[in-house]
């Protein structure tokens, strides 16, 4: 693969080593602050409420001022919100620095994904996204022990490991990313052939029907992942366990994801049209899910991680591949900063759908909930991604795309 996506790769990976405190957001305003479970879960969705103009605003200044500056701009931002909850003396202060968070967190995805996207052909950008996935698990396995340490003396600590590891991410790929080059007025790269840029015509995502329906279902693929995030912590505590332990649970998830891999590159795996592969996902996700539902042990948490997290390589394998490859030419900074969005919605639910349903209806009930999602999800994707994926490039040693 090209140098830009490796690149890339290697950077996600020093970020994914520090990305750790997000999921003790909660349990820091629980502890240091005595805020309840409630609170907890409105601060974090003011975080979540603003990564939606975060995302946005990340295909729009990858247009305009350059998808590497974009990318420095987010990192560095997201590092000095960190250093700010860490230092923060009061709860008000904490919420502002939550919503400052939000606001860089998602301006690194559209412009990292797109390079990567524009970086390769079609027919090679699972493997692509894939790699990337691999090394945010890689990171991953490093994040959860640290954090399960860390945890365990002062939570504050945790934002100030990853302040850092956002500010080597940044230096990374400010030295090592291709300068950005002039744009044309459509807001994408100036090809040089006196077009403005790739296409000419204006970028519109949000009138692709297709979009639409990846965006509808990825909400939901969203929401499930970041229940785990939100929750796991909060669900080890009420069942008796160390909540630093998630740490754990994430490292284990991490791990996974590196031992898929070369499954992923097994012959009848890798020919599965995307429908198929993802209903494969979302199962295994479900079954997963249910596992945390009855888990009672560290040991029962920790096996059906391993199955939840190959259902995840799957999906996140396949689904920006697709979203890709709906975008006209010159437009994928739009088409994924568009179907972005979707995490954005889904980070301002989770904290107060999960807080609640723990809550009001116990752990059980909550997991339980999240699987039978996936498993709607699974049903849905032969009607949902099959009619997208027909006339898209197929993939080497792949079967056609599924009706």
């Amino acid at each position: 693969m090209p140098r830009t996506v490796w690149m890339l790769v290697v950077a996600r990976a020093i970020n994914r080593l520090g990305a750790f405190s997000l999921p003790f957001l909660t349990v820091l305003i629980g502890t240091e602050f005595g805020a309840g479970t409630t609170t907890a879960g409105l601060v974090s969705a003011g975080f979540g409420l603003a990564t939606i103009p975060s995302r946005v605003a990340g295909g729009r200044l990858a247009g305009r001022i350059g998808r590497r500056r974009t990318i420095v701009l987010g990192l560095v931002g997201c590092a000095l919100a960190q250093l700010g909850i860490a230092a923060a003396g009061s709860l008000a202060a904490v919420a502002v620095f939550a919503v400052l968070l939000g606001l860089s967190f998602e301006l690194y995805e559209p412009p990292s994904q797109a390079l990567i996207a524009d970086a390769v052909g079609p027919a090679d950008r699972v493997r692509a996204y894939g790699a990337l996935n691999a090394a945010l698990a890689v990171g991953g396995t490093g994040s959860g022990l640290i954090a399960a340490g860390l945890g365990r003396w002062d939570l504050r600590w945790l934002f100030v490991v990853d302040a850092l590891t956002c500010l080597a991410c940044a230096l990374t790929l400010r030295l090592a990313l291709p300068a950005d080059g002039p744009r044309g007025p459509g807001g994408v790269p100036d090809d040089g052939n006196g077009d403005g840029g790739h296409g000419g015509g204006p970028v519109r995502p949000w009138r692709d029907r297709g979009l639409w329906a990846m965006f509808a279902s990825g909400t939901a693929f969203a929401l499930v992942s970041l229940h785990i995030v939100m929750a796991l912590p909060l669900t080890l505590g009420h069942r008796g366990l160390e909540p630093a332990d998630a740490g754990l649970l994430f490292t284990a998830s991490a791990v996974t994801v590196v031992a898929a891999q070369p499954a992923l590159r097994l012959r009848r795996l890798a020919a599965l049209p995307d429908p198929a592969a993802m209903a494969l996902g979302y199962a295994l996700l479900a079954a997963g899910l249910a596992g945390y539902a009855a888990a009672r042990t560290l040991p029962a948490f920790l096996a059906a991680t391993a199955v939840l997290s190959v259902g995840e390589v799957l999906v996140l394998g396949r689904v920006l591949g697709v979203v890709a490859g709906l975008a006209p030419p010159g437009g994928t900074d739009r088409y994924l900063a568009a179907y972005g969005i979707s995490w954005g919605v889904a980070t301002v639910a989770a904290p107060v759908t999960a807080t609640q349903l723990l809550e009001r209806a116990g752990a059980g009930a909550l997991w339980a909930g999240t699987a039978v999602l996936c498993l709607v999800l699974a049903a849905a994707q032969p009607l949902v991604v099959g009619p997208l994926t027909r006339g898209l490039p197929v993939r080497p040693g792949a079967g056609a795309p599924a009706a």
